[in-house]
């Protein structure tokens, strides 16, 4: 039960922000190399794969990776199908909002706006336009 090189095609990279082991990776104590493979034993030596630490400190932070996953995970099944479908669509309603429209022209001075009723309204060629009353404008005379 030697080393034959083979593990090395199977070598793993350390995953960011999570664990070997939670990540899915084995140990192989023989070749001393953590590899991605799906079997219980080595496909180079032949010896068993470890698929937990050995350490107290690394075993209590997996155990608490995987309660938080299967917290996790069961919070997603029990959402109904009808919360999902809702979410779906408020995600294609938002797509449709960000989409150009046309812009129309003003009936009175043939710009091209997209909010046309509120310019209308206010538009300075528009006879029945709404006059806003405009602040008395007073002058202060200051001594030199």
């Amino acid at each position: 039960m030697t080393c034959k090189g083979i593990c090395v095609r199977y070598k793993a990279q350390k995953p960011v922000g999570t664990g070997r082991y939670a990540s899915g990776q084995r140990r192989c104590q023989i070749c001393e190399i953590f590899i991605k493979w799906e079997g219980l034993w080595c496909p180079c030596c032949g010896y068993r794969l470890r698929t937990k630490p050995r350490n107290l400190k690394y075993k209590a932070k997996l155990r608490a990776r995987v309660e938080a996953d299967s917290i996790e995970a069961k919070a997603i099944s029990e959402i109904p199908e009808i919360e999902i479908a809702e979410i779906k669509t408020k995600a294609k309603t938002t797509k449709t909002k960000t989409t150009k429209t046309k812009k129309t022209p003003c009936q009175y001075c043939e710009k091209l706006l997209l909010n046309i009723e509120k310019h209308e309204k206010r538009c300075k060629k528009n006879p029945n336009a709404e006059v806003k009353a405009s602040p008395k404008t007073e002058s202060i005379a200051i001594k030199a």
